[in-house]
C-alpha cells in the first residue's frame, strides 16, 4: 500500500520533469523555423519591389527610346525637306538662267530708273509694281526679321524663309526673303547656298529696291567662293546700274582695295 502510494506521488513529478526537458528540446527548432520564414517573407518583398522598379526603369527607356525615334524622323524629315528646298531653288535659278539668256538685254537707263524705288516715280520710267503685304505678311516677316536680327536663330529663320516665299509668292517682302535667305546663309559660310539667292534677287528681280544691295552681295559671296573676276564684274555693275547707292559706294571701295 505504501508502494502504490509513493509510486501515484512521483508519477506526475516524473511526468512534469520529462514534459519540461520536451518543451525546451522542442522550442528553439520552432524558432528558427520562424526567423526562417520571416526572412523568406522579407525576401520576396524585397524582390517584388525590386521586380517594381525594374518594370519602371524598362517603361522609361521604352519611352525615351520613342522619343529619340521621333526625333530622328524629324531629323529625316527636315533634311529631306532642305535638300527638296535647295533642289527646288536651284531649279528656279536654272529655268530663270535660262529665261534671263533669252531675254533681250535691258538698257542701262532703265536699270538705273527702277534702282530706287524713291526715283522711280519721279522719272517715269516703266517698271514693275510689286504686290504690297498684308497685315499677316508683314507680321511673319518680323518674326524672320527677330530670329535673325535678335535671337541669332539661323537655323530657323532659313526655314522660316522658304516658308514665306512659298506662302507669299511675287511680293515686295517675297524679294525681301529672298536676300535674307542670301544674307543668312552668308553668315552660316553656306557660299553656294547664298550665291544662289543672291542671285534670284540680282536677275529676276533687277528692278527691286534690294537688287543693288544683293548684286553687291552676290560679288563678296564670288570673292569668298574664290572668283575674283566675277567678283569685279559684279561690283563693276553695282556702280553702273546702280549709282548713287550705298550698295554702289561699298562695290567701289572694294574695287579700289582690290585693284593689286
Amino acid at each position: 500500500m505504501r508502494h502504490l502510494l509513493m509510486a501515484t506521488v512521483m508519477l506526475p513529478l516524473a511526468l512534469g520533469q520529462a514534459g519540461g526537458t520536451l518543451a525546451q528540446s522542442v522550442s528553439p527548432a520552432f524558432q528558427d523555423n520562424a526567423s526562417e520564414a520571416e526572412r523568406k517573407a522579407g525576401n520576396s518583398q524585397a524582390n517584388a519591389e525590386l521586380f517594381y522598379m525594374i518594370q519602371q526603369l524598362q517603361g522609361e527607356v521604352r519611352r525615351l527610346q520613342g522619343r529619340v525615334e521621333e526625333q530622328r524622323n524629324l531629323i529625316d524629315r527636315l533634311t529631306k525637306q532642305s535638300r527638296d528646298r535647295y533642289i527646288d531653288l536651284d531649279q528656279r535659278i536654272l529655268k530663270l538662267s535660262e529665261k534671263v539668256s533669252e531675254a533681250p538685254a535691258t538698257s542701262s537707263a532703265s536699270s538705273k530708273s527702277a534702282a530706287d524705288s524713291a526715283e522711280t516715280e519721279d522719272s517715269g520710267v516703266k517698271t514693275r509694281i510689286y504686290r504690297q503685304p498684308t497685315d499677316k505678311e508683314r507680321t511673319d516677316y518680323q518674326k524672320i526679321q527677330t530670329l535673325i536680327h535678335q535671337e541669332k536663330n539661323y537655323d530657323q529663320a532659313i526655314n522660316g524663309l522658304y516658308d514665306f516665299i512659298d506662302e507669299y509668292e511675287e511680293g515686295d517682302l517675297t524679294v525681301n526673303a529672298y536676300y535674307w535667305l542670301g544674307e543668312v546663309y552668308l553668315v552660316e559660310e553656306q557660299l553656294e547656298q547664298a550665291r544662289q539667292a543672291f542671285t534670284i534677287v540680282a536677275t529676276r528681280y533687277g528692278d527691286h529696291r534690294k537688287a543693288p544691295d544683293a548684286v553687291y552681295k552676290l560679288g563678296v559671296t564670288l570673292d569668298r567662293l574664290g572668283d575674283k573676276e566675277q567678283a569685279r564684274g559684279r561690283m563693276q555693275t553695282v556702280i553702273r546700274d546702280y549709282p548713287n547707292t550705298s550698295a554702289a559706294e561699298l562695290a567701289q571701295k572694294y574695287l579700289d582695295s582690290n585693284n593689286g
